[in-house]
C-alpha cells in the first residue's frame, strides 16, 4: 500500500511539472512582419526599422524578422536601431541572407541585439572594428575611445541575449569573421537556414524566449507580411549615399556658377539651386567634416575669382587642389564607411573644373572684346515700327520704346515695319526703312 502511495504522489508531482511547463511554453498562432534591411546602415534605415517595430505593434503581428544584407554604415544609425531592437514589444529576429550576404561592421551589432539570430549557408559575418576616413586607421588616441565604446556596447547587448560575448568582442577589438557555420559552432548565432522560412520554421520548433516565456509555434501557424517602406524610405536611401550627395552638391554649385557667370539662362541655376539644396540636406544628415565642405566652396570662390583678378591660371589650379582636398575628406564616421573614394573623386573634380574652366574662358574672353560704348551701340540694331506719322514717331527695339525719325526713307512707314537704326541724336534715333520681305508662294 506504501508503494501505491508513492506511485500516485509521483504521478501527481509530474503533472505538476508539466502543468508548469506548459504555462511556461505557450503555443500561439506566429502572424510575422518582415523587413529587408539591404545596403550602407544610414538615417533611412533607422527611420525604417522603427516605422516597422510601430507597425508591427500595430497589426498585431507577434515576430519582427529582419533580412539583413549589410557592409556596415554610420555608428549612430546603427545604435538607433540597436535601441529599437532592444525595446521592441515582440521578439526580434534577424537572418542574414540570402546566401552571398553580410553582416558586416554595424550589421554585427544588429544581428548581436537580435532576440533570435540566424544565417544562411555562404554568409559571413564580422569586421566590426572601427576605422577611419576611407577606411584608413584613425588616430591613436581617438581610436582608444571609439573602440572601447563599441567594445562596451557589443559585449553589453550579446550577453544580454545570451550569446558569446567573446567573439562579438573580437570582431571589434580584431575585425574578427566568420562564416554562417563557424558563427554556429562560436554561439554567435542559434541557427544556419537556407531561407527565411526554414529559419522560422526552426525558430518556432524549438521556441524563442522572450518576456519570461518560451513561445513556440509550427509551421502550418506562421503567417509572413511584407513590409512596404513606401517612396520616402526609398527617395530618403538614395539620397543619403554619400556618393549621391556629393554629387549633387558638386552639381548644385555648378548649376549656380553657370548662373552667375552667364546671368539671364535660367535652367542651370534652378537646376543648381534644387540639386544644391538637395546635397546640403544630405550633408546635414551625414557625418559631414566642415573642413571639407569649406574647402569645396573655397575652390568654387577661387574659380570665381579667376574672372575678376588676372592670375593666369593660379587661382584656378588653386580652386581644383581645394576641390580636391575637400572632396577626400567631406565625410568621416566611426566605421569608415561614408567617404568618397578615388575612383568618384577623380573624374567627378575632373569635370567640374573643366566646364568651370572653361565658362571662365568664355567669360574673360568676352570681358577683353572690344565694344560701342552707350547709345552708340545700338546703331546697326533693328526695330519695329510702333506709330508713326510724317517722317517721326516710335519704335520698339530690344524691348523699349524709342522716339524715332527717318531722313533717308522716301515711302510713308507703317505699324510693324522693319527699320534700322543709322545714328543716335540725343535720345532719338535716326532710322531707315528696311525692305519689305518678299511674300512666299
Amino acid at each position: 500500500m506504501f508503494f501505491v502511495h508513492r506511485f500516485l504522489l509521483s504521478c501527481l508531482l509530474c503533472l505538476a511539472l508539466c502543468g508548469m511547463a506548459a504555462s511556461n511554453a505557450v503555443a500561439v498562432p506566429m502572424s510575422v512582419l518582415r523587413v529587408d534591411v539591404s545596403g550602407p546602415i544610414s538615417p533611412a534605415q533607422d527611420e525604417m526599422l522603427t516605422a516597422a517595430v510601430a507597425q508591427c505593434e500595430r497589426i498585431g503581428c507577434s515576430m519582427l524578422l529582419i533580412v539583413l544584407d549589410t557592409p556596415g554604415g554610420l555608428g549612430e544609425s546603427m545604435r538607433n536601431m540597436v535601441k529599437a531592437m532592444l525595446n521592441a514589444p515582440v521578439p526580434v529576429a534577424v537572418w542574414v541572407g540570402p546566401s552571398g550576404a553580410r553582416a558586416a561592421s554595424a550589421g554585427v551589432f544588429l544581428v548581436a541585439a537580435s532576440t533570435v539570430a540566424g544565417m544562411a549557408p555562404q554568409t559571413t559575418m564580422g569586421a566590426a572594428s572601427p576605422v577611419g576616413l576611407g577606411g584608413g586607421d584613425i588616430e591613436k588616441t581617438m581610436a582608444a575611445k571609439v573602440r572601447a565604446d563599441f567594445l562596451s556596447l557589443v559585449r553589453g547587448v550579446a550577453g544580454a541575449r545570451d550569446r558569446n560575448a567573446t567573439w562579438y568582442a573580437e570582431a571589434v577589438d580584431k575585425a574578427s569573421s566568420v562564416t554562417a557555420a563557424e558563427a554556429l559552432e562560436l554561439g554567435a548565432v542559434e541557427y544556419v537556414s537556407g531561407s527565411a522560412t526554414t529559419f522560422l520554421q526552426s525558430v518556432g520548433v524549438r521556441g524563442v524566449d522572450f518576456k519570461d516565456q518560451t513561445i513556440r509555434f509550427s509551421p502550418n501557424d506562421i503567417v509572413v507580411h511584407e513590409y512596404d517602406p513606401g517612396v520616402r524610405y526609398r527617395l530618403l536611401s538614395w539620397l543619403l549615399h554619400p556618393q549621391i550627395a556629393y554629387m549633387l552638391l558638386l552639381a548644385g554649385m555648378l548649376g549656380l556658377f553657370v548662373e552667375l557667370t552667364h546671368p539671364g539662362v535660367i535652367l542651370p541655376g534652378v537646376l543648381g539651386t534644387l540639386g544644391l539644396l538637395l546635397g546640403l540636406y544630405a550633408l546635414s544628415v551625414l557625418p559631414t567634416n566642415a573642413a571639407g565642405l569649406l574647402l569645396i566652396l573655397f575652390g568654387l570662390v577661387l574659380f570665381g575669382l579667376e574672372i575678376k583678378i588676372v592670375s593666369f591660371g593660379l587661382l584656378a589650379l588653386g580652386g581644383a587642389a581645394a576641390l580636391f582636398v575637400g572632396s577626400l575628406i567631406l565625410f568621416r564616421d566611426e566605421f569608415g564607411y561614408v567617404y568618397i573614394p578615388l575612383s568618384t573623386v577623380i573624374p567627378v573634380v575632373l569635370f567640374f573644373c573643366s566646364v568651370a574652366g572653361g565658362l571662365v574662358f568664355l567669360v574673360i574672353r568676352s570681358q577683353r572684346r572690344e565694344r560701342a560704348a552707350g547709345l552708340q551701340a545700338m546703331i546697326g540694331l533693328v526695330g519695329t515700327v510702333r506709330k508713326w506719322k510724317g517722317n517721326r514717331g516710335t519704335i520698339s527695339v530690344r524691348g523699349e520704346i524709342w522716339a524715332a525719325m527717318d531722313l533717308q526713307s522716301d515711302f510713308p512707314l507703317s505699324r510693324d515695319d522693319e527699320v534700322e537704326i543709322v545714328d543716335v541724336r540725343g535720345l532719338t534715333l535716326e532710322i531707315r526703312a528696311l525692305p519689305p520681305k518678299p511674300l512666299k508662294l
